[in-house]
């Protein structure tokens, strides 16, 4: 299970991270992820891959602290982007990092269903069948939903 964890804990972390906009509670429900798989890992059966799987509890650990806490419809927006790379100037780097901001407003104004297929999209470079796996609808929804996500990014980029 170390191993399991080395490989997938920073990109689940990000994938929290983004769901909750706390790096404390993101590491607190990734820490429950692990947790319960260690616990559940005979049941898993190999109908999804073991990524897919993981993701999926830590979508249900971050549901259960929303029911707890009752902030399923709370967003914040924060500046969290340390991905840039080092080999540009001040100049552009601070345009990268306003431009990656502002899309990542956009996508948090979105409705929780749609953030998440663009999360897991453009983030974690999941296929449209994991995708739809996590999110307990068809591959063809998924699909849908990046499609429409996708355009109505690019209109309001055009815009703003």
């Amino acid at each position: 299970m170390e191993e399991i964890y080395k490989e997938y804990s920073k990109k689940i972390y990000s994938y929290l991270l983004s769901l909750t906009n706390n790096p404390d509670i993101a590491e607190e429900l990734l820490q429950e992820t692990f947790y319960s798989a260690v616990k559940n890992i005979k049941k898993f059966r190999n109908e999804s891959s073991l990524k897919t799987w993981l993701y999926t509890i830590a979508k249900n650990k971050w549901i259960d602290y929303c029911k707890r806490t009752k902030k399923l419809n709370e967003v914040e927006i924060t500046e969290n982007s340390d991905d840039i790379s080092s080999n540009t100037t001040l100049e552009e780097d601070y345009l990268n990092k306003n431009e990656l901001f502002n899309i990542c407003k956009r996508i948090h104004k979105m409705d929780e269903k749609t953030k998440e297929v663009v999360y897991l999209r453009i983030f974690t470079n999941f296929s449209f069948k994991e995708i739809a796996s996590i999110i307990g609808k068809t591959e063809e929804h998924a699909r849908t939903i990046f499609f429409r996500a996708k355009n109505k990014l690019k209109e309001d980029l055009k815009d703003g």
